[in-house]
């Protein structure tokens, strides 16, 4: 009879898989229906990739899950590791991942430089490979405020040339639609533009999937609405045709930090039009914006008030929202007209084509050796299927823009000196980072277990 519960118990496993997340129109869809609201907060605790150590996403996972998160974003990974552990941690706890896919040689803008090369397309081709397998990827950036002045502007159509690229790879590949979207610096003299830049273009796979947002517009407890500067942030999303969302957010200039703009995000005055917010950040630094700070063994404890104050505020903000069928009958998108270039100011001509890194077409993929794991349950047992791995040797280093076979890359050069770090020092040391092997694992596959399992049941139940 144990043997007969344990083959109940894997169907189940696999039929109760967390749901996938879309996009439709304006909005965040889980595959079973229901809007998708964001509650995260930025999860970066090394350098190179926080997804690579389970016992500490176990341990943070769940402590999440009482804070009523349901996102974290992560900023850099190796593609090259076993990711598994991690995204069954936090798929069991009920949290989904949005992963950037540069690393820090891979900026779309380095040195005032923009360019797409092939070198950094296969560098974010394998992110998305390495990742597309777990159903709780909600998402991924090509960029993180690539942007910053008007100096910058000319990187725009570089970023549209990443995203067209990285979905049409998507698509060859026969992946499910996973959202890729672009994280912005909130600059008042830049926001707007770009923000209809992203989006205005004829071709629908010329336009980003979502839209985010790094603003600390509101501090302290006596901000409102009007006066931090959120009436305006909303005046420019108003009838926005993709999803936007905050992916920092959290000012601490005054603290302690209430979190009070949560209930302006997720109230009647923007809930509408913006799918939520990731909280700046989840690990206590010198910057003092954490949430926990990790004792023993990287036991997280929780940093007060602040952690009860976001606790609370989630708590009682529990948006509906609508269901994707009865919101796809009616959605019709209204896409904005493109900013005109101006001399001094927004220089990205809409009309132009954008740059393209020649008859690339669809790389291999997934470098031999990658581990492959999907996840199947959120509840108490989580079967985890992988396949029998060697050593990968797959480096996403690249060369410096301008030296790759090809390469495109502005003949003009700006006054941002490495834009794609973030603003709110995330990492302090933009080193070059070094890819790992990664380790070896000989693990039977779930159909493979699913099918022995069956066998063996049917024998059971036959002798019962």
């Amino acid at each position: 009879m144990a043997v007969v519960a344990l083959i109940v118990s894997t169907f189940c496993a696999v039929a109760n898989a967390i749901p996938t997340i879309s996009t439709v129109g304006s909005k965040f869809f889980t595959s079973d229906g229901n809007q998708f609201f964001i509650k995260g907060v930025a999860y970066q605790l090394v350098e190179d990739d926080p997804l690579a150590n389970p016992t500490q996403c176990q341990l943070d996972a769940a402590l999440m899950k009482t804070l009523g998160a349901n996102s974290i974003r992560v900023y850099h990974v190796d593609a090259s590791a076993d990711h598994s552990g991690c995204m069954n941690a936090f798929a069991d706890n009920g949290i989904y991942v949005w992963v950037d896919m540069d690393s820090f040689k891979t900026y779309i803008q380095l040195a005032g430089v923009p360019s797409w090369t092939t070198n950094k397309s296969d560098s974010y081709r394998a992110v998305m490979d390495n990742f597309q397998q777990y159903d709780n990827l909600a998402g991924l950036f090509v960029g993180n405020e690539v942007l910053n002045t008007d100096a910058d502007s000319g990187a725009a159509p570089y970023l549209l040339s990443a995203a067209t690229d990285l979905k049409s790879y998507r698509d060859a590949k026969g992946y499910r639609q996973i959202p890729i979207g672009y994280s912005a610096t909130d600059t008042a003299v830049l926001r707007p533009m770009l923000q209809d830049y992203l989006v205005c273009r004829p071709n629908a796979t010329e336009r980003m999937d979502f839209y985010a947002l790094n603003s600390y517009e509101w501090c302290g407890s006596s901000a409102t609405y009007d006066t931090s500067g959120y009436v305006n942030l909303q005046a420019d999303a108003e009838n926005y045709p993709i999803p936007i969302f905050f992916s920092e957010d959290g000012c601490n200039t005054v603290p302690p930090r209430t979190f009070n703009d949560q209930a302006a995000i997720f109230g009647p005055d923007m809930v509408n039009t913006w799918s939520g917010a990731i909280i700046y950040e989840w690990i206590q630094e010198t910057n003092d914006y954490g949430l926990v700070s990790y004792g023993a063994q990287g036991t997280p404890t929780p940093v007060q008030p602040d952690f009860s104050n976001l606790a609370s505020q989630w708590a009682t903000l529990t948006p509906t929202g609508v269901q994707s069928a009865a919101y796809s009958s009616t959605f019709s998108a209204s896409i904005p007209t493109c900013p005109s270039s101006t001399a001094g100011g927004w220089t990205a001509d809409p009309s132009a084509a954008l740059p393209t890194i020649g008859a690339a077409g669809v790389s291999s993929g997934m470098p031999s050796g990658v581990p492959t794991g999907s996840i199947t349950s959120v509840g108490s047992i989580t079967v985890m299927s992988s396949t029998s791995q060697t050593s990968s040797t797959y480096s996403s280093t690249v060369t410096s823009s301008g030296s790759s076979a090809h390469t495109t890359s502005a003949s003009s050069t700006s006054s941002s000196s490495s834009s794609g770090a973030a603003s709110s020092a995330t990492h302090k040391a933009a080193a070059g980072r070094v890819v790992p092997n990664s380790p070896g694992s000989e693990v039977m596959g779930l159909m493979g277990t699913v099918t022995a399992l069956i066998a063996v049941g049917a024998g059971v139940v036959f002798w019962l």
